[in-house]
């Protein structure tokens, strides 16, 4: 499940402790300026590992999944293996960071 637009409709903790293998968590908001200036660093990172999902969630108050993570800023990518957080990033500045991030969950699962 890759998404590109920021979701509502958010999986429930229990539906992502029971994800199998890599897994991408994007909190934020389409209209957030931060997001929008990280979408570069994340989409570059993200296509040249196609093969992990992205779910992009749109997080804010009450929302339970953003809280279950502990989401205070935007946009926070979280990055599991096999449902359990590996790394997390906060308004990624840069390419590198997300793909290190990303190159973390791959090996975690291979």
């Amino acid at each position: 499940m890759t998404t590109n637009a920021y979701q509502e409709t958010e999986p429930s903790l229990s539906e992502v402790e029971a994800f199998t293998g890599p897994v991408v968590l994007d909190f934020g908001n389409e209209w957030c300026g931060f997001c929008q200036a990280a979408l570069p660093f994340i989409s570059t990172a993200m296509a040249e590992h196609a093969q992990i999902p992205h779910i992009k969630i749109a997080d804010g108050r009450g929302k339970p999944l953003g809280r279950a993570f502990k989401v205070k800023l935007w946009p926070t990518l979280i990055f599991l293996s096999n449902g359990k957080e590996i790394a997390r990033l906060v308004r990624p500045d840069n390419t590198t960071t997300v793909r290190d991030a990303l190159a973390l969950i791959d090996n975690a699962t291979n």
